[in-house]
């Protein structure tokens, strides 16, 4: 078996890999510790990844190179970092570029056997964004040629942390509110320019206040932040797509939904991975040393919550309390591997009440404006929202029945779709087809399950928590 892990910046994780490209486990190290972005691999993490196939394991692979990051950090000044003591939890077998594991997290477990990887995140060890060719040899080794790169200190995605943070956001953290706030903004040209000049100047220190003058609100500047952005990812995957028809997709930018909407409208034949960020960088590392084809059946590869309760049974006690109280929060199987909740950890609602989504943002402590996901049975999914399958939450499409179901529409009329195919291993299809014939609605609002500052519900202790402090059932 093969280890493959991340750790240091932030969002650790660790990846295991049998002898057959089977991932056996893939997790979060925040959903073991319950710090939120934990950037270490945690005791608990460890300790439950060498009790259960420490003495199977034969290689360990290291997301990135170590020395070569410390040569960037030495040239952007941070020598505290440089010089702080910080041991690696295992020793690693092989290290690989920190962009290479973000191509091949996103190449080897795509469905294609030759690609265009486009990796765009705030930085490896000095590139930004990265193009890489990809194909399988002969012998179904898979091999990698960069063929276009920007290094620090250009960085799309330091440019769009540095942005979330100058709102008042969280960076590294809260970037999607950032996109969605772009709904209720407008762009301003004289805001793009100002913008422009960001981007090619170093944002690691943050942006000075008030850079963009007096009275600019916050939305127009996520407003014109997403067209630039947009705009130039455009640019970089026409380059991409010189190379191959097939594209994929990884790094921390790959999570903006808005813009992976536009550009697979230009490149149908898109592949994003769920955990494109710094933790599926574990599953990179992994798949490199692996050296073959990954098989990615599904993203429920974390910690298993074994019901003790038939699945039917569950569903039905679920959609008993969706129609009684109009929210309901499950947990069941195993966890998401990824930052969405896509069913097993996931607060469900009713998606039709004008209240509902006012409802569940309090439950959370979130903004207000801030709208929800719906998850939809796929062979429904066209009457509602002009897309087909989409089970990742990593697009957004037109509502068409907006009026029916305002809890889980923008501002904007679109919505982060996530469909359930038949053959779905979460008990969501379950849950989706007892509520559709109980109401006629084959749709649920999904957010994650969670409390506010701490990673999702892993456990059921972490649900009981959940439970007991929100007040809103969990089934689990």
């Amino acid at each position: 078996m093969i280890l493959g892990f991340s750790e240091g910046f932030h969002d650790a994780g660790a990846t295991v890999i049998d002898e057959n490209g089977e991932i056996v486990f893939a997790s979060h190290s925040e959903r073991f510790s319950g710090k939120k972005h934990d950037k270490y691999i945690g005791v608990e993490l460890k300790n439950y990844i060498e009790g259960r196939w420490g003495q199977y394991i034969t290689h360990k692979a290291f997301f990135e190179k170590p020395i070569l990051k410390k040569t960037r950090q030495l040239y952007a000044g941070q020598f505290k970092t440089v010089i702080a003591p910080r041991n690696i939890t295992w020793k690693p077998d092989s290290y690989w570029h920190h962009h290479k594991s973000h191509a091949a997290a996103a190449f080897q477990t795509s469905p294609y056997d030759e690609a265009s990887a486009v990796v765009i995140d705030s930085i490896g060890e000095w590139d930004t964004t990265t193009i890489w060719k990809c194909h399988y040899d002969y012998k179904g080794h898979a091999q990698y040629k960069k063929i276009y790169s920007r290094k620090y200190p250009n960085s799309i995605g330091l440019w769009y942390s540095a942005l979330t943070e100058y709102v008042g956001l969280r960076p590294l953290d809260e970037e999607y509110i950032f996109m969605g706030m772009a709904a209720f903004g407008r762009p301003r040209p004289h805001i793009i320019s100002d913008l422009e000049i960001l981007m090619n100047t170093n944002n690691h220190k943050g942006i000075p206040k008030g850079w963009f003058g007096a009275n600019v609100k916050h939305e127009d500047i996520a407003a014109s932040a997403q067209v630039l952005l947009e705009y130039k990812l455009h640019k970089i995957f026409d380059i991409a797509s010189k190379h191959s028809k097939n594209i994929v997709y990884g790094g921390g930018v790959a999570l903006n939904c808005v813009a992976n909407t536009k550009l697979q409208k230009e490149h149908p034949s898109l592949w994003i991975m769920p955990n494109p960020g710094d933790c599926g960088g574990s599953l990179g590392a992994a798949a490199l040393a692996y050296g073959k084809k990954v098989h990615w059946n599904h993203p429920y590869l974390g910690r298993e919550i074994e019901g003790s309760t038939l699945p039917n049974l569950i569903a039905e006690e679920v959609v008993e309390e969706l129609l009684k109280n109009g929210v309901c929060g499950i947990a069941n199987g195993r966890s998401e591997f990824g930052p969405r909740a896509l069913g097993n950890r996931s607060l469900l609602a009713d998606p039709r009440g004008k209240d509902a989504k006012d409802r569940v943002n309090g439950i959370k402590r979130r903004q207000k404006f801030r709208p929800f996901a719906p998850v939809i049975l796929e062979e429904h999914v066209n009457e509602y929202f002009a897309c087909g399958r989409s089970p990742y939450m990593s697009f957004v499409y037109r509502g068409r029945k907006g009026n029916n179901v305002p809890a889980v529409i923008h501002k904007d009329g679109t919505a982060r779709v996530q469909t359930v195919e038949y053959n779905n291993p979460s008990i969501t299809r379950l849950i989706l087809e007892k509520w559709y014939d109980a109401t006629g609605c084959p749709l649920l609002l999904n957010t994650s399950l969670n409390i506010r500052g701490e990673p999702m519900v892993d456990t059921v202790n972490d649900a009981i928590r959940f439970e007991n402090l929100y007040g809103v059932k969990v089934v689990y």
